[in-house]
């Protein structure tokens, strides 16, 4: 279980932004970008820049996802 940031690299590829540009116009590190790539933990104001940039809502670049194991049937 745990967030991905798949949608996040779909919108990218959409408007044709590279992960430069996009660390640039968000500005985040490099650090930061490699947690996003690795689906890792990043901060809510790295995410909420990331937002601004891409002028989005949160939920168009960050889904959370359960393991199967993890539900309840």
């Amino acid at each position: 279980m745990g967030f991905s940031y798949e949608r996040l690299w779909e919108l990218t590829l959409k408007r044709r932004i590279n992960k430069t540009s996009l660390r640039d116009m968000a500005g985040i590190t490099n650090s930061t970008l490699s947690r996003l790539s690795k689906d890792e933990t990043v901060s809510m104001e790295a995410l909420a820049r990331l937002c601004e940039a891409l002028q989005c809502q949160l939920e168009e670049i960050i889904e959370y996802k359960l393991e199967n194991k993890d539900r309840v049937e």
